[in-house]
């Protein structure tokens, strides 16, 4: 970067003085009054020039903090209209089919000569899709009001242990009958942690069912807890599903991205784990191969920084 002119002058000012502090005195015996005017003057100068650099230098500053804040404002645009663009997509799609089998249903009513039992299931049928269509928008609302509340976590101390337990009989109960097995390793000697029980459980829930889901023929899903290096948590969940394409791992913490079939999920379960693990002071990771699995690990701290370790 380029130095101003004012700091090469205000330099150069500086390094006369210091060349000339051994002859001070010896101009001020043979000059007099005019040289000690001379020097008050350029001592005036310089004080002048950097009075004057500190209020470029402040108005630079202020200038930066304009140009910042109108950098982030037009990042945040364009994450709202992406956002937007998602939340309207995902929102249309139930929607259409809700119009098209509502139209069915009232083409099925108003038809005399559609009446009997094959007119019957076919509207029980319609009814049954529009039911799934609004539950599926009860959904994507649902995970938008969590994405966006973005809850202050209540730190208390968690036995890390039985709490994932918990949330893997949840899931285990999904899986029954569909050639799914659940291996478990906790670490006996994991000790308890200060983190947010329902924003932890909301994580590895959400990553349990996208594990189950990832493994539609059947497949092992292993969960392994261990101490990390810093005192913390770690917890890995691995699958032996589908896997997540390498190209398509930098985007999967984004808002309403999503590899799962049309229809099947939100795209935004992991966005939503991904600020609740950094809200908790951790962070999570993902490692995946097409074919052979994806593996997520959650690190959280065994407390959180910013608080005090009474609390």
């Amino acid at each position: 970067m380029k130095s101003s002119p004012w700091i090469r002058w205000v330099v150069a000012w500086m390094g006369v003085g210091l060349s000339g502090l051994g002859s001070l005195g010896l101009f001020l015996w043979e000059g007099g009054p005019w040289v000690i005017s001379s020097l008050g003057l350029g001592i005036g100068l310089c004080w002048a020039a950097m009075a004057s650099l500190y209020m470029q230098l402040r108005k630079s500053q202020r200038e930066r903090a304009i140009l910042d804040s109108k950098i982030v404002q037009s990042h945040k645009l364009a994450a709202l209209g992406e956002l937007s663009a998602g939340i309207a997509h995902e929102i249309n799609n139930p929607l259409a089919v809700i119009g098209r089998e509502a139209e069915l249903m009232l083409h099925l009513l108003e038809s005399s000569s559609q009446e009997g039992e094959t007119s019957r299931q076919e509207l029980l049928e319609s009814v049954r899709e529009v039911a799934s269509q609004v539950e599926r928008c009860r959904e994507i609302t649902q995970n938008l009001l969590n994405f966006a509340r973005k809850m202050e976590p209540v730190f208390q101390k968690v036995d890390v242990n039985r709490l994932v337990e918990d949330m893997v009989k949840l899931v285990e109960r999904e899986t029954q009958g569909k050639g799914i097995q659940i291996l478990r390793e906790y670490d006996k000697h994991l000790e308890p942690i200060r983190t947010d029980p329902p924003g932890l459980r909301q994580v590895i829930l959400n990553l349990l069912n996208n594990a189950r889901q990832a493994m539609e023929q059947g497949g092992t899903i292993e969960v392994r807890t261990k101490a990390s290096s810093s005192g913390g948590a770690e917890i890995m969940i691995r699958d032996t599903g589908c896997g997540i394409p390498q190209e398509q791992l930098p985007r999967i913490f984004d808002p309403f991205f999503t590899t799962k079939a049309h229809g099947k999920g939100t795209g935004l379960g992991l966005s939503i784990c991904h600020g609740i693990v950094d809200r908790l002071g951790g962070r999570i990771r993902v490692k995946s191969r097409v074919g052979l699995g994806s593996t997520f690990v959650v690190e959280l701290p065994s407390h959180p920084s910013g608080l005090e370790k009474g609390s």
